[in-house]
């Protein structure tokens, strides 16, 4: 059985904002090893672009702006509970998390269409 604390949106919220800190913890280390790659000189550059064109790569960076933006967002949402006085049951601003959510895949998804 779920205990009850766990089947809360807020409960939610904690877990996407970890999860997304995870996903960036792993990022960082294939970041420069692709950094460290392309100054091994021109032809690197080249193989390095030539990857980065695949569909599945393209996805993999959609991803990654999604996750930036959802731990930005949590992480905001988290930085008003713990900085804002508390106002009583309700005050932990639980309707914030969908729309943080929304906004994190639009921003994502818009600057993935080459809009931005």
């Amino acid at each position: 059985m779920i205990a009850r604390h766990r089947r809360d949106r807020a409960y939610l919220a904690f877990l996407g904002h970890r999860i997304s800190g995870i996903g960036l913890a792993v990022f960082l280390p294939l970041h420069f090893i692709v950094l460290a790659e392309v100054l091994a000189g021109e032809a690197a550059l080249d193989s390095v672009l030539a990857f980065t064109a695949h569909p599945v790569v393209k996805a993999m960076e959609w991803l990654l702006l999604v996750l930036v933006c959802a731990h930005l967002i949590f992480g905001l949402r988290l930085l008003m509970l713990e900085l804002r006085p508390w106002r009583g049951r309700g005050a932990d601003r639980r309707g914030w998390i969908l729309p943080g959510l929304i906004l994190a895949l639009a921003i994502g998804t818009v600057a993935m269409l080459g809009a931005v």
